[in-house]
């Protein structure tokens, strides 16, 4: 714009100097024109717009100039602006980009993971200055340090905390130290989520096999427990018979045997009469006993 600027006064000065020459009206109201044509782009080559959600850096000769919020800017034909947006970008890793961590145990699994960030505009420039745009921002400074923030975070846990028991408090963990890597480079980030950890198929192998181990464990524990429970009670039955057994023997007299054989005989007289000979010892004289 600056260049279309120039070039359109040196035609005015030529369409002047033309039209003096030739006394020609029309020249010179051509070079009135161009004169205020280039009057408009060399100030529309001093003035930027800087929209909405974008704050730009200005570099003038190689010299970088303070951060340019939204609105409209003065700056020098001469400068120009690198834009970085401020709003918040998704950076995925997934798919191609997965991540694959190694346990403290040594397995392997597969890290499915969210990283929400946006550029901090009071820190754009020591951002140009480590990045240099807005799409190595994510290639150069965010990728790569979260990459290795999750790989360190797995490392100091199980692969069992990994894929179950202690996905949230890794996922916490990854943020923070993601937070506070990027904080001082001009990244803020918003929301760390932790989407997916899936074993690599050996660490599944080994999973599924620790799971049949303790499954049949459980199942050996359990029919122990119920052999000893059918012991006990077998050992409890068995006291009991031999308990009553004692008690029963220490009751019977001879006196008692022939009581019961008499009483015995009675119930079997009541419809035939019975010939016995009385129980236990002492008289064998045999007697008849009627129903009545």
């Amino acid at each position: 714009m600056f260049v279309l600027s120039i070039l359109l006064v040196l035609a005015a000065v030529v369409l002047y100097f033309v039209g003096r020459a030739q006394d020609t009206r029309g020249l010179r109201l051509g070079a009135a024109g161009a004169l205020l044509a280039g009057l408009i782009a060399g100030i529309s080559s001093c003035l930027y717009v800087m929209s909405a959600y974008e704050v730009g850096v200005p570099v003038t000769f190689g010299k970088v100039g303070g951060p340019m919020l939204s609105g409209m800017h003065l700056r020098s034909p001469f400068t120009t602006v690198t834009s970085f947006s401020t709003r918040p970008v998704d950076l995925n890793l997934s798919d191609k980009d997965v991540v694959e961590v190694r346990s403290s145990q040594g397995g392997v699994m597969e890290v499915e993971l969210t990283v929400k960030w946006a550029v901090t505009p009071d820190k754009v420039v020591e951002l140009y200055r480590l990045a240099g745009s807005e799409e190595s921002v994510q290639t150069r400074l965010v990728q790569p340090d979260s990459r290795e923030i999750i790989r360190n975070v797995f490392a100091r846990h199980t692969s069992e905390q990994g894929y179950s028991s202690a996905r949230e408090k890794i996922n916490a963990e990854i943020g923070e130290l993601i937070k506070e890597r990027l904080a001082p480079r001009g990244i803020a980030v918003a929301a760390v989520n932790l989407r997916n950890v899936k074993p690599s198929a050996q660490l599944q192998g080994q999973i599924d096999r620790k799971i049949q181990q303790q499954q049949a464990t459980e199942r050996a524990e359990e029919a122990a427990k119920t052999a000893t429970a059918g012991a006990k009670r077998r050992k409890i039955e068995a006291e009991g018979v031999a308990q009553a057994n004692r008690i029963l023997n220490n009751s019977l007299s001879d006196k008692v045997l022939a009581n019961q054989c008499i009483e015995a005989y009675k119930e079997a007289a009541q419809k035939h009469p019975v010939y016995a000979v009385p129980c236990g010892s002492g008289s064998r004289t045999p007697v008849i006993v009627g129903k009545d």
